[in-house]
């Protein structure tokens, strides 16, 4: 090619390059006056399947497996038989982890803690949970949970994306793609995390946890930072000023348009999305988060901690402004509740942690009529042995992982309050009654976000894929 065609071409390309820009610039103002809230997340035109009970989820995750019947599922007859071996018919020859698999005793490790009834409904609950005691009638506990994960991080993978397998969609990013967002200024799925003090060394949770896989990643979770500013990178450097970024996103938009008309590629209008939402969050994110025009009464009902950013305390009044601000999806995971050794001083350590502030969650939500339409779930991954983890002695004892039984809670939206679902066997080791799976837990609170757990899918790689895979019912015991 000589002289004359390379600068043809090159004038050709120029040409090309401006018309499309120019008529991506057109686009983009076009579309800015007719904007809706649900641009930033649109959802899949055929869902809610159903009218929903609940508009939103807050999903308080306690990362670590909280002792079951340490909390929610007291077994005080266990105190005869403390130090004997766990029978061989109640273990089953079940699977145990390696971390106990060499012992050569299975001491049975009754519970030190007392549990007391509340509420009109009776609902047992530990000494430990006093506060939460106080909303009990607001409670359907589940103490029939199971699941097929032993170790940590392939437990917390499956509760969250239905898969012990890293890489698929987690529960907010398919309530975010099916249902879409109702906040223009904010994401649709929100992630909290905080450090228990029970044990602050504990298992690391991963981002990986909240990330859309497959789905476009417009749906993935927002990680808000629990030290310094909650997200990077939202204020303007020294010397730009709000129009001056407007200006630059307007040509980066159009670059992006021209790329999408050329290429086809959809992750070009998730960033494009995604640009826009970050803009907009310059000035949601830091209303969201100034905290002091709060009363002095909303802040003494989440306790001394809540003034302290990043804790779970913290976590939890952020939790109730960002559902007050219609975020879909809220998770908030409370690392430290791993105890394998020093249980009864690490679990006070936890629950001082969650107690206060998980209870006034719940009677904030109440208080300003957001509990009807706002779903609650407090839970782990799995639950814990009955024998003791290591030497046993009268003020101390460990708990192993266990998958087979563990007790969660549901609050607000849909939920059969006052209740208590399913029961284990005398030693707290396996289901007698009324199982819930997590595959059947997600169906649940799908159904109750109005979505058929069946009928969102989407495929990937030549089949269709779904949060519950091909298993899952909805738990109607667990439903008003």
């Amino acid at each position: 090619m000589n002289a004359t065609s390379f600068r043809l071409q090159d004038h050709l390309n120029r040409r090309i390059f401006m018309g499309r820009s120019t008529a991506a610039l057109s686009s983009i103002a076009l579309s800015s006056l007719m904007k809706s809230e649900s641009q930033a997340a649109p959802a899949v035109r055929a869902f809610p399947n159903f009218a929903p009970k609940a508009k939103r989820v807050i999903y308080l995750f306690q990362s670590g497996a909280p002792s079951q019947m340490d909390l929610f599922d007291p077994k005080p007859q266990m105190e005869k038989y403390r130090g004997q071996d766990l029978p061989a018919s109640i273990r089953q020859g079940q699977r145990l982890t390696t971390m106990t698999s060499g012992q050569k005793s299975f001491p049975v490790a009754p519970s030190m803690f007392k549990f007391n009834r509340h509420g009109k409904s009776g609902t047992v609950l530990s000494e430990l949970m006093p506060h939460i005691g106080t909303v009990a009638d607001e409670l359907c506990v589940v103490r029939s949970m199971f699941t097929e994960a032993i170790n940590h991080d392939p437990a917390i993978t499956f509760c969250q994306t239905g898969s012990q397998l890293a890489g698929r969609p987690s529960i907010g990013s398919w309530l975010g793609y099916g249902l879409g967002s109702m906040n223009h200024d904010l994401p649709a799925y929100v992630v909290l995390t905080s450090f228990g003090t029970g044990r602050t060394n504990d298992q690391p949770l991963y981002d990986r946890l909240w990330s859309s896989g497959f789905l476009p990643t417009q749906h993935q979770g927002v990680k808000f930072r629990n030290a310094g500013d909650p997200v990077l990178y939202l204020s303007n450097p020294e010397g730009l000023n709000r129009g001056l970024r407007r200006q630059m996103l307007d040509e980066l938009s159009a670059l992006n348009e021209a790329d999408h008309a050329q290429g086809g590629d959809p992750e070009t209008l998730t960033r494009i999305a995604q640009y826009e939402m970050a803009f907009r969050m310059q000035t949601s994110v830091p209303d969201l988060v100034d905290t002091s025009k709060e009363s002095k009464e909303v802040l003494e009902m989440y306790g001394p901690d809540v003034h302290k950013p990043g804790t779970y305390a913290a976590n939890c009044l952020l939790a109730r402004r960002l559902a007050e601000r219609d975020v879909r999806c809220i998770q908030l995971f409370h690392m430290g509740w791993d105890h394998h050794g020093g249980l009864p001083n690490a679990i006070r350590g936890q629950c001082s942690d969650t107690d206060q502030a998980t209870a006034a969650l719940i009677k904030d939500l109440k208080q300003r009529g957001l509990l009807d339409d706002t779903l609650i779930v407090w839970g782990g991954e799995f639950g814990r042995t009955i024998y003791s983890q290591g030497t046993l002695t009268e003020t101390n004892y460990g708990r192993d992982h266990h998958p087979r039984c563990f007790s969660l809670f549901l609050a607000g939206a849909g939920v059969n309050k006052g209740t208590t679902y399913g029961e284990t066997d005398d030693y707290c080791y396996n289901i007698v009654r009324d199982g819930v799976h997590v595959h059947d837990l997600n169906a649940t609170i799908m159904h109750l976000m109005g979505v058929d757990h069946e009928r969102l899918t989407y495929r990937f790689q030549g089949r269709d894929y779904r949060l519950t895979d091909i298993h899952g019912n909805v738990v109607k015991g667990l439903l008003a």
